[in-house]
């Protein structure tokens, strides 16, 4: 008997805080993609997942992907959005209740002994984070810049930011 693999390919993987202003860019890239997807007919090669943070059990979510893109809120990001290859990194965020993306990678390694799939991070230029704001426009725009930079990376046509 064959089994067939009905995990899509690539996952997008957007985490924040919506009620905290700017830090909700990461779920609303997905639901802007999610959007997309469904109506390119391209829902079943890419998988959308929302969460407020990372956490350890996210490495399930990793299982039999080519590529996986972490989207999130960066008030350190020089341009609009930045694009960039993960790197596996053990550090201390894997002992609290949220992990780095780089931890989760490790901990992917580290628990399915294999390495784990290539993956990106989607950082998008933040400004604020108060408690019940809305994102502000400067970030808004930041994040139609990444919408577009997301649909790339589904098709494939990407390429990572320099630094």
């Amino acid at each position: 008997m064959t089994t067939v693999n009905s995990t899509p390919a690539i996952l997008l993987f957007g985490y924040g805080n919506p009620g905290r202003g700017d830090d909700a860019v990461g779920p609303a890239l997905i639901e802007a993609m999610q959007t997309y997807l469904t109506d390119n007919s391209r829902s079943t090669d890419v998988e959308c997942l929302t969460d407020m943070q990372l956490q350890i059990e996210h490495v399930t979510d990793m299982i039999n992907r080519d590529r996986i893109l972490f989207i999130d809120a960066d008030m350190s990001c020089e341009e609009g959005c930045a694009l960039r290859l993960l790197p596996s990194a053990k550090d201390d965020s894997y002992t609290t209740h949220a992990m780095s993306p780089g931890a989760l990678i490790y901990t992917y390694q580290q628990v399915y002994n294999r390495p784990a799939p290539s993956a990106y991070v989607l950082s998008i230029r933040t400004y604020t984070f108060e408690l019940g704001d809305d994102i502000c426009e400067q970030a808004r725009k930041n994040l139609a810049l990444a919408i577009e930079m997301a649909k790339a990376f589904c098709a494939g046509n990407y390429e990572t930011s320099k630094t």
